[in-house]
């Protein structure tokens, strides 16, 4: 199944989009763990999670560590820390001026398959790159989104599926300082030239918040069209991160909140 019909089978199902602004790592970690279970619970809808982190570098959980090319002493240094996480894939960077996006989507209610995920997942990136004027695509049998005819790497995805729920998503580069890209081999590949769409379109900007929230938005619109799904949520400009996150912890009290209740009833 394609995305196109994927987009048919899940057409009325609201995603909620949250843009939360910068957010520690370990932090965001733990809000997926909490949504993943209360979404495969039934307690939510699925939602979508739009920040970005302060450097970290995560291995997926059968990455080889050997692609991590900064010793220890380096990353103490510069304040990164080294995660290993369960999603798949190989080491990958999140840092200022990167939009990192992590879908809590219950596949079988839009009848789903991972592959189709991915898909949609690479199209949404590939439309946020066009909205900014920089051309960009998937390449055949390498995740992602690509610049120069698959030659320059401008956004990964790496996903975990538990419960029939997606979590972990993509880091697509903005503003991103394409320097800390030498601390690893990123993805695992050698020699792989990161880009940005900044960098795309021959401009310097050092990594700001308010780039990313712009392609927060465009991603969320471009994520929503390949599903076939309407979109809910405060996006950037207007959103305020702070709010998005109480609503977002009221959202998830309010499930639990229910479930304490059905099960007391049920005593």
């Amino acid at each position: 199944m394609d995305h196109d019909e994927a987009g048919a089978a899940g057409a009325g199902r609201r995603i909620e989009a949250w843009w939360l602004g910068r957010t520690g790592y370990r932090d965001a970690w733990d809000l997926q763990h909490r949504l993943v279970a209360a979404r495969a619970d039934g307690l939510i809808g699925d939602q979508l999670i739009l920040l970005e982190h302060e450097p970290v570098l995560t291995l997926g959980r059968h990455s080889d560590p050997s692609h991590v090319l900064a010793s220890p002493e380096e990353l103490a240094a510069r304040h990164i820390e080294l995660i290993r996480i369960e999603r798949g894939g190989e080491v990958t960077y999140h840092g200022p001026g990167q939009l990192t996006a992590y879908p809590i989507i219950r596949l079988a209610d839009r009848a789903l398959y991972i592959r189709s995920f991915v898909r949609a997942l690479e199209a949404a990136m590939t439309e946020t790159c066009a909205v900014f004027g920089v051309e960009a695509g998937p390449k055949e049998g390498f995740p992602g989104c690509w610049c120069g005819q698959g030659t320059r790497k401008i956004g990964a995805v790496g996903v975990r599926v538990e419960r029939g729920v997606t979590y972990h998503g993509i880091a697509l580069n903005v503003a991103v300082r394409l320097s800390d890209f030498d601390l690893i081999d990123a993805c695992g590949m050698p020699g792989l030239e990161s880009t940005s769409i900044d960098r795309e379109r021959g401009e310097a900007r050092e990594p700001a918040t308010e780039a990313v929230g712009a392609a927060a938005a465009e991603f969320a619109r471009g994520f929503a069209r390949a599903l076939g799904a309407p979109l809910g949520g405060d996006l950037p400009p207007d959103a305020d991160p702070l709010r998005s996150r109480q609503n977002l912890e009221s959202l998830l009290a309010a499930g639990s909140g229910s479930r304490r209740a059905e099960g007391g009833s049920a005593s």
